[in-house]
């Protein structure tokens, strides 16, 4: 099936670049293995090169920062990875506070980058959980 018409709920909410870049990936998994999860994940892998996750939906990662977000974007499919849910495990703290500002994270300025890392993602789940419901 076309990428246009599995677009994940969280990739309807964002830029058009990052549809066009998942749907690209997703349609080109589709030919060389099929349809399926398998599709979805070679397109949430090549997504998390260029765009991060912010609350409900994908931004293009900050500027210069481009490769894997995780160790799952960056791994082979047959070998297991963790997943960092779309947020750049790569990122500086910085970059980390400024995103966990924007959500609005309480206690920010006395995390660490991987207590911030968890606690974007959180708040990412909890918009998301939030946008899927209406």
């Amino acid at each position: 099936m076309p990428g246009r018409e599995e677009l994940p709920s969280t990739l309807e909410r964002s830029p058009e670049d990052a549809q066009r870049t998942w749907i690209k990936a997703h349609d080109s998994a589709v030919e060389q293995y099929g349809d399926g999860e398998r599709a979805h994940r070679v397109a949430f892998s090549a997504l998390k090169h260029t765009h991060e996750k912010v609350a409900d939906h994908w931004e293009r990662k900050e500027k210069g920062r481009k490769g894997p977000s995780d160790p799952r974007a960056a791994m082979p499919r047959d070998r297991p990875a963790r997943s960092a849910e779309g947020v750049d495990e790569q990122a500086t703290k910085q970059h980390l506070y400024d995103l966990a500002k924007r959500l609005d994270i309480g206690g920010r300025s006395r995390m660490t980058k991987s207590e911030l890392l968890e606690a974007v993602q959180k708040a990412n789940r909890s918009s998301t959980r939030r946008a899927r419901s209406g």
